[in-house]
């Protein structure tokens, strides 16, 4: 399989998701503070240290433009991250 090939069915590996192999161009983290926000498709666990996604979700999300998903920081954690700084 080539590595920026994404099979049209099944389950694909969090490395062939993200860049630079995958079309999605985040971090591993970002990727999953964007799964537990909603931004992201849930993952399908496949035993205790193997998680995969739906090629149909991650397809989806590729054509839908990830990057109009809200990729910023909740309003609220930055007024108090200022309140923290300017106290």
């Amino acid at each position: 399989m080539q590595p920026n090939h994404v099979s049209s069915t099944g389950l694909v590996r969090l490395a062939q998701i993200l860049s630079p192999a995958g079309p999605i161009p985040v971090s591993r983290s970002t990727w999953w503070a964007g799964v537990k926000a909603g931004r992201f498709p849930q993952p399908v666990k496949l035993g205790p240290r193997t998680t995969c996604w739906r090629v149909d979700d991650i397809r989806r999300l590729a054509e839908q433009g990830w990057t109009a998903m809200d990729t910023s920081p909740h309003p609220l954690s930055v007024v108090t991250a200022m309140e923290v700084r300017h106290g």
